[in-house]
């Protein structure tokens, strides 16, 4: 057999194109890029736990960051992944206990995901920025 007959009869392999997005496989993408969102947030996690041991001068450095606009922005954006990873792993705990594989519970699990994650990260900021 030459390639070209081979090739004709090879199964294809499904791919994203042949998918239609649905909410659940968007929460488990979102799921994966909050995971290594993670890793990018606990650096800066670890320059200032570094400059507050460093001294004054290295911690005004890393607070004047962090209280920019650009320095919120990437606190804000950290925060909405570590809250969104933590919902989604609630949710795949759900699931691990056999609950929520109906189509409803399904759509509604990821629903709730993406609710639970985006209020939960408005209101922690707007307490830190009221109260503190």
């Amino acid at each position: 057999m030459t390639n070209e007959i081979v090739e004709t009869r090879r199964p294809l392999s499904p791919h994203l194109s042949v998918y239609r997005p649905m909410l659940t496989m968007l929460m488990s993408i979102a799921h994966r890029i909050t995971g290594a969102a993670l890793y990018v947030g606990t650096l800066l996690l670890v320059w200032y736990l570094v400059a507050a041991a460093s001294g004054e001068a290295a911690f005004v450095t890393v607070s004047w960051f962090m209280a920019s606009f650009f320095g919120q922005l990437i606190l804000f954006g950290f925060t909405f992944a570590l809250l969104h990873h933590f919902f989604g792993g609630v949710r795949h705990l759900i699931w691990d206990a056999g609950y929520g594989f109906e189509h409803p519970m399904r759509e509604r699990l990821a629903q709730a995901t993406l609710i639970c994650s985006t209020l939960s990260t408005l209101v922690l900021f707007a307490a830190a920025h009221f109260l503190g």
